[in-house]
């Protein structure tokens, strides 16, 4: 009984682990290849499109600068937080 009860707690605490390292959020750095002020949102020269937060200030960016990224999956966009120069 206590061997049940022990594996079914540890199960319990790895599944917990593992949803909050999912939950982290992602750092990427690339080259901008596209920058949209009016829809928010950012692509790398890989491609990837990143929604930026509505008040984000986007002058002083542009197309061929490199930048760091920190960012979130929200479903299937990839909802970035922050956008450094880098």
């Amino acid at each position: 009984m206590r061997k049940t009860i022990f594996s079914t707690i540890t199960l319990v605490a790895a599944l917990a682990t593992a949803g909050t390292a999912m939950a982290a959020p992602s750092v990427t750095m690339g080259t901008i290849k596209a920058l949209d002020a009016k829809t928010h949102t950012v692509t790398l020269a890989n491609g990837t499109t990143y929604q930026l937060p509505k008040t984000f200030k986007t002058e002083g960016f542009k197309a061929g600068e490199k930048v760091k990224i920190t960012w979130e999956m929200k479903g299937k966009a990839h909802e970035a937080s922050a956008m450094t120069a880098g």
